[in-house]
């Protein structure tokens, strides 16, 4: 079951890049954004005036099933960047976000991707999105 999605929300978290998250040459490691995802991804429900935490203490959990990044531009250390974040489409067991990273000094993208998540209750088995959770999330 697929639900229709709203005109599209989009949330936006800005942040700057720390030491911690770049290589050698100081470009932001491959790795570090995935950990920017998830930021994007807690703040999209945040903004939508819910949690993670919330979602998850009512027994079920958005596990990732897929992830895909395509690395356009670097960032590097300091450098201030936007992250975006939105639903792509919201079936009743699976969710999908997606993602764009800009580099805030001249707005170049940096980084798109996409996120697929399936609904798990806590005995990991897949599960239908609960109705009230599925209001918030689209």
């Amino acid at each position: 079951m697929e639900t229709a999605l709203p005109e599209r929300i989009t949330s936006e978290l800005e942040f700057f890049v720390r030491y911690a998250e770049t290589d050698a040459m100081g470009v932001v490691h491959h790795a570090s954004y995935v950990v920017y995802l998830e930021e994007a991804r807690s703040h999209y429900a945040r903004e939508r005036g819910h949690s993670y935490a919330e979602f998850e203490a009512s027994g079920f959990y958005l596990v990732v099933s897929d992830l895909q990044v395509r690395y356009a531009a670097p960032a590097r250390y300091g450098d201030s960047l936007r992250a975006q974040c939105w639903i792509e489409e919201l079936k009743s067991r699976q969710i999908t976000f997606g993602y764009a990273i800009y580099r805030q000094s001249d707005g170049v993208l940096c980084v798109s991707a996409q996120t697929r998540h399936l609904c798990v209750d806590k005995q990991g088995q897949l599960a239908r999105i609960p109705v009230q959770w599925r209001t918030w999330l689209g």
